[in-house]
């Protein structure tokens, strides 16, 4: 019996098996809005048997997109553009799930194709926001320092995007805490300098993430489960960390989140990050023995066996792919045979399906 592809309930959801798609983000939304590529991109991947499939980072407001080309969902044009890609993925047999974010002050970027270069606001850019005026780097705008209303309407546009994101069909929110966009621009000390109650020590720089996490799920129905993507280090000296990681998904788990998307690093260019085959996957074991809450494993994850070993072994209860499953969309078709699972084909492919 195969655990990778044993069904998953969570709250009234059940996902068929525990290969999901990660969040990756495809630069190529007009005003935030999905294009026929992402029903294409998302939609092949449901086809392709994954137990979950994830809509990119999806910004809550025009701001809080990383390029111009950035899905967004910061009014009901998004919902009404998003809501047929949601509806294939479940025709297909996956659960339909989004990532919702702020990129805080990795905002206002070109797509990486283009050099990943700052945009100025002469030239179709904006200002960004971030905890404190910190650039990420010397080739980057300083952000403007986010004011208690700046971060009152944070709140407000996460809770309105949980909202659309429910009418648009999806039945999984992700909050995206991770890869040095704004929430984890607020968690880690090297990136918050701030000198009131969300800056300081570690309760202060978690007030931010908690204050939406708790928004969020009273806006979000009970009946359906709730994630958070964290980094769970920077990889530097005197940042954020495995120790704060498990303290902050304890926290999150007491306000209602169902799963914490271990993933790593993005806060600083730079970072010495020791990459290789299920580099994470630790952070991910770690965070669920502590912390009691599941989790999902990222990094690396190529091989079938790979992806059985974590599960069986109880490191993590799912696994998220993302450059894998760009290279084969039927990964979880291929992983199945491969592991002796009579997994279903759609039935317009069935007379490939090997015997």
């Amino acid at each position: 019996m195969s655990q990778l592809f044993s069904p998953l309930r969570m709250r009234s959801v059940e996902f068929r098996n525990r290969v999901f798609v990660s969040p990756m983000c495809q630069y190529s939304s007009h005003d935030g809005l999905a294009t026929p590529w992402h029903l294409v991109h998302l939609g092949s991947r449901a086809v392709g048997g994954a137990g979950l499939v994830m809509v990119e980072a999806t910004s809550v407001s025009r701001e809080g997109r990383i390029s111009p080309g950035d899905s967004g969902i910061w009014s009901d044009a998004h919902v009404e553009a998003l809501a047929p890609i949601a509806a294939f993925i479940r025709e297909q047999g996956a659960i339909p799930a989004i990532q919702l974010a702020h990129a805080g002050r990795k905002a206002s970027t070109d797509a990486p194709w283009r050099g990943a270069r700052a945009i100025a606001p002469a030239d179709g850019g904006w200002q960004p926001l971030a905890p404190s005026a910190i650039p990420l780097s010397a080739h980057h705008p300083t952000p403007r320092a986010m004011s208690a209303d700046d971060l009152r309407t944070l709140v407000e546009q996460f809770t309105s995007a949980a909202r659309r994101a429910r009418e648009a069909g999806f039945d999984v929110v992700e909050l995206h805490y991770a890869h040095g966009y704004l929430v984890h621009e607020f968690l880690s000390p090297i990136s918050n300098q701030r000198d009131d109650e969300y800056g300081g020590d570690l309760d202060n720089r978690m007030r931010l993430a908690l204050d939406l996490t708790r928004a969020v799920r009273a806006a979000w129905p009970a009946d359906l489960p709730l994630w958070v993507r964290i980094s769970a280090s920077d990889w530097v000296d005197g940042g954020w960390d495995v120790e704060q990681s498990v303290t902050l998904a304890s926290r999150l788990k007491a306000l209602g989140v169902d799963l914490i998307d271990c993933s790593s690093g993005g806060l600083v260019p730079d970072a010495p990050i020791a990459v290789g085959p299920g580099y994470q996957v630790s952070f991910a074991a770690e965070i669920r023995r502590r912390s009691g809450v599941a989790t999902g494993a990222v990094g690396m994850i190529t091989e079938a066996e790979q992806a059985e070993h974590i599960i069986a072994n109880g490191e993590a209860d799912v696994v998220f792919l993302a450059r894998e499953l760009l290279r084969d969309p039927y990964w979880p078709l291929h992983a199945a045979h491969q592991l002796g699972v009579d997994a279903p084909w759609p039935p317009q492919y069935e007379r490939a399906k090997p015997r």
